[in-house]
């Protein structure tokens, strides 16, 4: 199931978040002091792109914190608006509503992205 569902949402929304994890990726990358959070983008990037059949644990600490401020600041909430968007409109079907999670899923990645684990 994991394998189909994996199918699914890459065709239905999983390549458009991917995209948008992996543009702000290189983006950090433009400078040196971004590039430790591009390359977090890019573990998230490929967890965007196919999420089922994986769980994300929060944790972390004070430098955590802080990043995750500056990462809300500087892309996390037009990251999380994008996903939140686009699983309101996958739920509005009952098919999408499994898709439409995954998406809130990743909305919540997108606000605290540091200090969790795939």
């Amino acid at each position: 199931m994991g394998c189909l569902g994996n199918i699914l949402w890459f065709i239905f929304g999983g390549f458009i978040s991917g995209l948008s994890w992996t543009l702000a990726g290189c983006l950090w990358c433009i400078s040196i002091v971004g590039i430790p959070v591009g390359l977090q983008c890019f573990k998230f990037a490929s967890l965007s792109f196919f999420p089922f059949g994986r769980e994300v644990r929060y944790g972390g600490g004070t430098v955590s914190l802080l990043l995750n401020i500056v990462w809300l600041m500087v892309s996390g909430i037009w990251l999380a608006a994008e996903s939140a968007v686009i699983g309101v409109i996958l739920c509005m079907t009952i098919v999408g509503i499994p898709f439409g999670l995954q998406q809130f899923k990743l909305a919540k990645l997108a606000l605290m992205p540091f200090g969790s684990t795939v």
